[in-house]
């Protein structure tokens, strides 16, 4: 019998009815306030970073609660059932890819949408940011934990083919919280120390071949101006340069709300989007910073407790994952806004205007939900 099979068949508990109304709803109170506190917080700087265009705003919200309902639904659902469907949801997620490398809908030089008629237009690769840590999840729970070399290699595999064809779109910066979430999940699985020193061993033989025969001039160029924004100030690093300009000079407690020039002014682009933590800055200075990384903390904190306390080998590998990836997500944003890593195009979770996105995040939370609530029904 598999590690994962011992949870496949739990007994509820007999009082399991009698929980109280958020074990009923499967929500998890403290995280779904934190959650509208960071959507709301998000809503007010959004507001000034599209320069007061309240119909952006309205957009926002209309997406944010169409996110707010996948979350309430992902909720409901039993663990074992994301279980059960991790190898179907991989295989459509897959061929979704390949759907986007033969057919996929261009735009600005990329090629990473589907256009079906009758649906929306939308992004298979942000799917596989839920998706690909899930099946890696379900793989590695069917197996004795800490895993072999053999399934790390299959694990590894799983996360890496997604991986390859998210860039050849081009999309590097999803592809990186892609190929993250699925190694969080190898990591959390318990590999040992000589796994994890050959891993960054095939990394570092890998970086030099990725540069030369992988990266395009554009990405290239990003890393360039990463090591020297100033060789290149009105173009490549305009950007950095203008927000970390933002950045500087919203001191402590910032030039008030509405008040930045950097944007207002549109020496700042992508304000609204990839940049708003620059906004935020600017205007609410080092105390607004530092009130939305502490919100970010508790969120990651709660999710954190939720996946140390799940009650088998799968949920806690994909809890822990999803956790690490949203945190990838803030990391990332905040490094490249600030000039301390490249600009990937990762927006700030669930402030950054934008829809699949944060409709993915959602569903992620929906999914940790679930296994809290359901832990919690099932008296594990």
């Amino acid at each position: 019998m598999s590690a994962g099979s011992l949870f496949d068949q739990p007994v509820r508990h007999p009082l399991s009815g009698s929980r109280g109304i958020w074990s009923f709803l499967h929500i998890d109170p403290v995280l779904l306030v934190l959650l509208l506190a960071l959507i709301s917080g998000g809503l007010v700087v959004l507001y000034s970073g599209a320069d007061a265009n309240i119909a952006v705003v309205k957009a926002q919200g209309i997406r944010m609660g169409v996110a707010l309902i996948v979350m309430f639904v992902f909720a409901q659902l039993d663990p074992a059932v994301f279980r059960r469907w991790s190898p179907w949801l991989y295989i459509a997620g897959v061929a979704g890819l390949a759907a986007v490398l033969l057919v996929g809908v261009g735009a600005k030089g990329a090629q990473r949408w589907l256009d079906i008629p009758g649906l929306p237009r939308f992004q298979p690769s942000e799917l596989m940011k839920l998706v690909v840590p899930m099946m890696t999840a379900w793989y590695l729970s069917r197996h004795y934990l800490p895993p072999r070399a053999r399934h790390v290699g299959v694990a590894l595999l799983i996360v890496l083919l997604p991986m390859a064809m998210i860039i050849l779109q081009p999309d590097l910066g999803t592809s990186l919280l892609v190929g993250s979430a699925g190694i969080f999940v190898v990591f959390f699985a318990g590999i040992s120390w000589r796994l994890i020193g050959a891993f960054f061993a095939m990394v570092s033989v890998a970086a030099p071949l990725m540069w030369f025969f992988v990266l395009r001039e554009y990405q290239k160029q990003r890393v360039l101006t990463l090591l020297d924004p100033q060789s290149d100030p009105l173009g490549a690093g305009w950007n950095i340069i203008q927000s970390k300009t933002a950045i500087g000079s919203g001191g402590m407690d910032g030039k008030g709300w509405l008040q930045g020039t950097q944007s207002h002014l549109e020496f700042l682009p992508e304000s609204h989007t990839d940049f708003i933590v620059a906004v935020l800055a600017e205007e609410f200075g080092f105390v607004g910073m530092l009130v939305l990384l502490v919100l970010y903390l508790l969120i990651i904190l709660r999710c954190l407790y939720i996946a140390a306390t799940a009650q088998d080998s799968f949920s806690r590998l994909l809890a822990g994952a999803l956790t690490m990836t949203f945190f990838i997500y803030v990391f990332v944003n905040v490094g490249m806004v600030s000039g301390l890593l490249p600009v990937v195009g990762v927006p700030l979770p669930l402030v950054s205007y934008g829809g699949t996105s944060g409709v993915t995040l959602m569903a992620a939370f929906g999914v940790l939900m679930s296994v809290h609530t359901h832990r919690r029904m099932i008296g594990a």
